[in-house]
């Protein structure tokens, strides 16, 4: 088994100098949940991770994880950030079988209606494996500290607090297979159950407005193939990314190896332009990318197993930074915070960066009387700004369609001509190429952007197209 299950913290356990609370409680073993587990994992005498899926199966998604047959993409930013919490997972992920990446010399990035992106190396390094795996090694490293267990089949059933409302308390939990209704009692509860319905439900008793949300409806669908790599595969790529010629057709693929010697294909369309269930079928769909690249590749392959099919009909942002108050011993990570648009795979990085945000609050918050006094609230208004770097960049090609439903920026038409000119200067030029990658990885903001000299060459670029 690759998970413990949960014990109890003896009241009697003295905590150590830099602990600040006996038990911490995670909600949901997907990468936010893990990566908070293991933020965590030094700071409180015991943490416990409960997750409503069975685990049992490493190589198999998870039944909550309705995404988990799909193309995952962690971005540079967010491997740096898994790596500073737990050491040298790159090693772990390619003993497992993941697959090295140099980025940007084994990627071939495809827009419409130009060459393709020059494929120079920046230094950078990413992996590429299933989300299963990606899971499994998270789970691996986090469960090498001995204080941290992970139960799965409990279903939570709520949040409990004090009698004020104030402060959590613990939680109900019972098992998915039936046993009593059981509490669990908590210093810190961190919800990272993926639709944040259970900090909701804390919140309605302490706040009389509904939670403030910005949607952005993008209606996709996506359609998924493994096959195996044949032995004539192309050498001059290990990743294609063929974007989609907005607005024209939403049609978008990604083509990339995972463990066992086997590619993964994601194909996706948006409103009606769905990917067909079947193989010859999608092959067809796949034939009218933007460029030929993919077909080519997958034309003479058979897909392993059947083909995935997942619907992904909005993004959410919710703004928990705008309470005035938020109860102690709660916090709020990941997708329950904000779900992206899988299609631009920012979600995990986004998950690891806020999990490396936690632990530096937490040392720093270590010598405090109160450590967990204003956690929440100061934690969720600094993921603030790690969500709206990957949110903003999101959210321009999405409304690039017409039927993507939402408020529009005003400023729309003027940012998709500012990125259409980045990347006509990024294909021509490696330093303005090295910075458009390191901001789409997240390790540096859309900010860095505003350069002065930058700016008066896109202007430049603008005017001339």
């Amino acid at each position: 088994m690759e998970y413990q299950a949960a014990g109890r913290t003896s009241n009697h356990r003295a905590l150590r100098p830099d602990q600040i609370g006996k038990r911490a409680v995670v909600i949901g073993a997907g990468i936010a949940g893990m990566a908070a587990a293991g933020a965590l994992a030094n700071r409180f005498a015991e943490v416990t991770v409960l997750e409503r899926d069975s685990l049992a199966h490493a190589h198999t998604p998870r039944l909550g994880a309705s995404q988990g047959w799909h193309s995952h993409e962690l971005l540079a930013g967010g491997l740096t950030a898994l790596d500073t919490l737990f050491p040298n997972i790159g090693e772990d992920f390619v003993r497992a079988g993941a697959v090295p990446v140099r980025i940007n010399r084994d990627v071939r990035v495809e827009l419409p209606n130009s060459d393709p992106m020059p494929q120079r190396d920046f230094g950078l390094c990413g992996y590429t494996m299933s989300r299963p795996l990606i899971e499994a090694i998270l789970r691996r490293c986090l469960l090498r500290h001995a204080n941290v267990t992970v139960q799965p089949n409990i279903q939570v059933l709520g949040i409990e607090t004090d009698a004020n409302r104030k402060r959590v308390t613990g939680l109900q939990w019972a098992t998915v297979r039936g046993r009593p209704v059981t509490t669990m009692e908590a210093d810190l509860v961190v919800d990272a159950s993926g639709r944040g319905h259970l900090t909701e439900e804390v919140l309605k008793t302490v706040v009389r407005h509904k939670v403030r949300e910005t949607v952005i409806g993008s209606h996709l669908c996506y359609r998924t193939a493994i096959m195996k790599i044949p032995d004539d595969a192309p050498t001059d790529w290990k990743l294609v990314l063929t974007h989609a010629d907005a607005p024209r057709s939403s049609r978008r693929a990604m083509l990339l190896p995972i463990e066992g010697e086997r590619w993964l294909m994601s194909v996706v369309g948006r409103g009606d332009d769905r990917p067909p269930t079947e193989w010859d079928a999608l092959l067809d769909y796949v034939r009218e990318l933007p460029t030929s690249t993919i077909y080519d590749a997958v034309r003479k392959a058979k897909p392993v197993g059947r083909l995935a099919r997942f619907l992904f009909m909005e993004s959410v942002w919710r703004h928990f930074e705008d309470l005035e108050s938020f109860p102690t011993g709660l916090l709020t990570i990941g997708d329950a915070i904000c779900r992206f648009n899988p299609v631009y795979g920012q979600g995990m990085t986004v998950a690891a960066k806020e999990a490396v945000l936690l632990h530096e609050l937490l040392a720093v918050r270590a010598s405090q009387p109160n450590p967990l006094e204003g956690l929440g609230q100061e934690f969720l208004s600094k993921a603030k700004y790690l969500i709206e770097t990957p949110w903003t960049m999101a959210a321009i090609p999405d409304f690039a369609f017409p039927n993507t439903r939402g408020e529009r920026p005003t400023d729309l038409e003027q940012s998709l001509r500012f990125a259409h000119a980045l990347s006509r200067i990024a294909a021509r030029d490696e330093d303005a190429h090295r910075l458009m990658t390191e901001v789409w990885h997240m390790l540096k903001p859309r900010s860095a952007y505003r350069d002065p000299d930058l700016m008066r060459r896109i202007e430049a670029e603008t005017a001339e197209a």
